[in-house]
């Protein structure tokens, strides 16, 4: 077995969390590659045992329990012996198709891409132009503007829902589903943002008890059921979750369900909102008297909620406020 570095406490910049099927935690760094936590020991593990980046985007699993971790520059596969590399499989650029035990996964910022994987072979999967797209591309040349680093299809968020489509929330275009058939997206106002300042974008992706969608805007979606069209409603969401309309507390990073199907929203320095049951409950997540600025929200295989953060470890809730993490 592949032994990291033992260590007596977790790094700071731990954005993601991970809880695989044997219950062990894993934190995702971006920077310092990733670590196991098991309860009793903390191991490390950087590029040095065979990680392709210290940088971790998203921590997958498959049905064999091998765990997949994604960064800007590949895809690392731990199998519980040793990491190895995704190989992509360079023939096919076309292979949008939708199997139940796909892995999906995202592309590098600029790249436009999505891959999949079939347990077998890496797809990179680009997405067939639409209009709009077309005409922001046109309207910002990178001679003009230098610093737009980023391609309008890239994808922030990758979810998969009810009846197994995949939704991607992108940077700037808004979000789409992928049924298996057809790509279809979704680019009102609310979840699409191609202006040319800075861009929340779509980053967290949730399917209400309703069925509603959440896209982090200030609208929710319930999408038609006929499968021959696609097609949706929407409805003013929650508003501003502090109240106050001329806020813009209504843009989010991360969203999770808790065991009583109440939503969990994470802001990225005003803490978070608990919303269920017509009420909204606020968190503050302080170290002093200043907002720290979170990432993620995770809900582990007991139900217990975990944050990400940029520079302050892992928090917990522990039932009435979220707690940092101390080893020892």
């Amino acid at each position: 077995e592949l032994k990291g570095d033992t260590v007596n406490e977790l790094g700071k910049h731990l954005m993601l969390i991970y809880q695989d099927r044997k219950n062990t935690y894993w934190f995702g760094s971006w920077g310092e590659g990733l670590y196991r936590y098991d309860g009793k020991t903390i191991l490390h593990y950087t590029t040095k045992h065979g990680l392709c980046q210290n940088k971790i985007v998203q921590i997958l699993e498959d049905n064999d329990g091998n765990l997949y971790f994604n960064t800007d520059i590949g895809i690392s596969k731990f199998d519980g012996q040793r990491f190895t590399t995704l190989r992509l499989n360079s023939n096919s650029t076309e292979e949008w198709k939708l199997e139940p035990d796909d892995l999906w996964f995202k592309g590098a910022q600029d790249s436009g891409v999505v891959y999949r994987y079939d347990g077998q072979t890496l797809h990179r999967l680009i997405f067939p132009n639409i209009k709009i797209a077309d005409e922001y591309i046109a309207a910002h040349p990178r001679s003009k503007y230098p610093n737009m680093v980023f391609s309008p299809y890239d994808v922030y968020t990758i979810y998969k829902d009810t009846d197994g489509n995949v939704w991607f929330g992108s940077g700037v275009l808004g979000v789409c589903r992928f049924n298996g058939q057809t790509i279809d997206w979704i680019t009102e106002e609310d979840v699409k943002e191609m202006h040319d300042g800075p861009a929340n974008g779509v980053r967290s992706i949730i399917e209400d008890k309703e069925g509603k969608f959440w896209f982090n805007t200030l609208f929710r979606y319930t999408i038609s059921k006929d499968k021959g069209k696609f097609s949706y409603t929407r409805e003013k969401g929650i508003g501003n979750l502090d109240g106050d309309p001329g806020s813009n507390l209504n843009e989010y990073l991360s969203i999770a369900k808790d065991k009583h199907d109440d939503l969990w929203i994470v802001t990225y320095n005003d803490g978070v909102w608990r919303y269920g049951g017509g009420k909204i409950i606020h968190y503050s997540v302080k170290v002093g008297d200043k907002d720290i600025t979170l990432f993620s929200i995770y809900k582990d295989n007991q139900g217990d909620l975990w944050l990400g953060t940029h520079d302050y470890g892992v928090y917990k809730f522990n039932g009435t406020s979220f707690q940092r993490l101390k080893m020892n």
